[in-house]
């Protein structure tokens, strides 16, 4: 691997842009470093880092993430990363899709956006009516 590979990773709102150069295995999320983060994040974040091994060893991977929550942004990033390890070592496309789907295909499930005349609560919600 001689060049830079770009990459983006996606979950609810969160969205991650990844940055793959040669290296030594050096993570940064929103220029810190992985170690830094509490330990779930880190556990969803170094997921397909684990399961790549020495793949993940020759790329240092700069991450930017926007948007959403704590969690929706640790997916958004672990999708980002898994995409950029692909891109180094296509054998591990099989290998991730076999452990997690989500690890490669974004999931676009998304709201339902509200109804007109409809209550607050939600797109689909009725006013509640007696019988009697």
């Amino acid at each position: 691997m001689g060049k830079i590979i770009f990459a983006t990773g996606k979950r609810k709102s969160a969205v991650a842009r990844a940055v793959g150069r040669p290296g030594t295995g050096r993570i940064r999320i929103n220029k810190k470093p992985l170690e830094l983060f509490p330990e779930v994040e880190r556990l969803i974040i170094s997921e397909p880092l684990v399961m790549a091994g020495d793949t993940a060893g020759k790329v240092d991977i700069d991450v930017t993430v926007r948007g959403g929550g704590v969690m929706g942004q640790a997916d958004a990033v672990r999708q980002a990363i898994a995409k950029i390890l692909v891109s180094v070592n296509s054998k591990l496309k099989a290998k991730f899709l076999e452990y997690d789907r989500s690890l490669l295909i974004p999931d676009v499930r998304r709201n339902e956006p509200h109804k007109p005349s409809r209550s607050k609560k939600g797109p689909r919600r009725h006013k509640q009516r007696s019988k009697r």
